[in-house]
């Protein structure tokens, strides 16, 4: 018979600037995203070219960018942040924008008619290295020097439209210069998102390029927290009013965006291209892209997932040691595997969780989480209230635009997705936590190490023989969302539709 040290795996999992290791049951399960379930194949680089050439010589649903421009046309890209999308010589943004130049000069667009907006919506505005990462070296030369590189400023009110509301009552803002130029251009990434199901599309515009009263009708608990939006889909009320507000701008335009959207796997390569008007494009490029992101993989539920957290991720520097921004995270995985979670799961994830807020990047998170220690704040949405307090403070606006921090506003879309977790779990261990204090005042259970939170977690909430799940790279890698293997069990399809079992 083996004895006990046999019947335990050793994995690694991200953790502060390295990782940390964990003894786990021997049948535990392991899914690495583009590794466990092969990515769609990618278009090889020295095809990428001709795969851009042909999506945008038949776009889908409207006229060619040749058709649509001639000498004297304005014309404005709206091109992603570093959130997400890649940055290598062959990324999408630098392929798609090289290859509708030549198009438009083609077709007599100036040089000097041409404008890039960084669309950060309230995310932090680009610095000049982000720039550089983004376009690369040889677009950055041509465009920055001359003025026609910016980010999007949220708050410039001399170049914020207002559109007035939606036909449901959501306030439409949108960046004069893209309203204004006559052919609007967007540069989009179909990668799964927690929110709403998709990156790029009508998700971009009506996220980049408008403002905080606008984001404010969907990033919240009344629209975060409804059934239909965990686990994600792109059936919710939250991607509804994407396409509202963004169909609502090109209404107020007279004319739709020219969208270029790239289908990407695990390490950011183009699997497919679509051109064209993003109400016909986006249910196309879902289809394919629900191949790589939605992935039919489990075979039963899981009581418990691990995985682990590093410093740095997405949204910056700070990102796993933030207590605030630890939840949202948290509440990202809740999201895209609530669907192989049982009843009862519990998220074991180790984090150095040192009080390490980065305040220059979000310069009033400290003060929300002060906030929710005092005064009645029993859960997250409690804080709701407080919206428009943190939003309309001067100094933390002035830090959005001068300093390059997140908007004081996207601390609430955090916080409304950090309930999320707790919602929809039994339990959270922050395994390594140096200051445990911090992740308790979120509602977090503490742990010295992968371990003792198992033990613990068995004997409180998943009983003796639960079914693991570790999820290595979790934050380093794009991410899916993972299904059961038989698509009758999973309780909500990636379009946001019922199935029977929910009755």
């Amino acid at each position: 018979m083996r004895n006990e040290e046999e019947k335990r795996m050793k994995l690694e999992f991200e953790y502060g600037h390295g990782t940390m290791a964990a003894e786990l049951p021997d049948n535990t399960d392991i899914f690495i995203p583009g590794e466990t379930v092969k990515d769609p194949d990618y278009i090889p680089e020295d095809k990428l070219e001709e795969a851009y050439l042909e999506s945008l010589a038949h776009p889908i649903g409207m006229p060619t960018l040749t058709e649509l421009a001639h000498k004297g046309s304005t014309v404005t890209f709206i091109v992603p942040d570093r959130v997400k999308g890649g940055e290598q010589p062959t990324s999408h943004r630098k392929m798609s924008i090289k290859c509708m130049l030549k198009e438009l000069y083609a077709a007599g667009v100036e040089k000097k008619d041409i404008l890039f907006i960084i669309s950060n919506g309230l995310h932090p505005r680009s610095k000049e290295s982000d720039a550089k990462a983004i376009f690369g070296e040889e677009l950055f030369n041509e465009f920055w020097h001359t003025g026609q590189i910016i980010s999007h400023d949220s708050e410039d009110k001399e170049h914020m439209v207002d559109l007035g509301t939606t036909r449901r009552g959501d306030p439409v803002y949108m960046n004069k210069y893209v309203f204004e130029c006559d052919i609007p251009i967007l540069v989009g990434h179909v990668q799964g998102n927690p929110y709403g199901g998709y990156s790029g599309g009508y998700k971009h515009s009506a996220t980049g390029i408008t403002n905080w009263k606008s984001i404010s009708s969907h990033h919240v608990p009344s629209v975060m927290h409804r059934k239909d939006f965990t686990p994600v889909n792109g059936g919710s009320l939250m991607r509804t009013k994407f396409d509202e507000i963004s169909m609502h701008m090109e209404e107020k335009m007279g004319h739709p965006f020219f969208c270029c959207d790239a289908v990407l796997d695990t390490n950011s390569r183009q699997i497919a291209i679509y051109s064209g008007y993003a109400k016909e494009m986006m249910p196309i490029s879902w289809k394919l892209a629900d191949k790589r992101t939605y992935v039919h993989w489990a075979e039963k539920k899981y009581d418990v997932l691990v995985f682990g957290m590093p410093q740095k991720f997405h949204y910056g520097d700070g990102m796993g040691t933030n207590p605030i921004m630890m939840m949202q995270a948290l509440s990202a995985q809740v999201l895209r595997y609530k669907r192989i979670m049982s009843d009862n799961c519990v998220i074991i994830c180790s984090s150095l969780c040192n009080g390490f807020f980065h305040d220059e990047l979000w310069p009033y998170l400290r003060e929300m989480y002060d906030m929710f220690q005092h005064d009645y704040m029993n859960t997250l949405p409690d804080m709701n209230r407080y919206g428009e307090y943190f939003a309309t403070n001067e100094e933390y606006i002035r830090k959005y635009r001068f300093t390059n921090a997140f908007h004081p506003f996207h601390g609430f879309s955090m916080i409304s997705c950090g309930h999320i977790a707790e919602m929809n779990t039994s339990a959270i261990y922050i395994v390594g936590a140096q200051e445990p204090g911090y992740a308790r005042g979120m509602g977090l259970k503490t742990r010295a190490t992968f371990e003792e939170a198992l033990e613990d977690a068995k004997k409180k909430f998943v009983g003796e023989n639960p079914n693991v799940l570790a999820l290595p790279m979790t934050f380093k890698k794009a991410a899916v969302h993972l299904c059961m293997k038989n698509p009758e069990e999973d309780c909500m399809d990636a379009y946001g539709h019922c199935h029977p079992c929910m009755g």
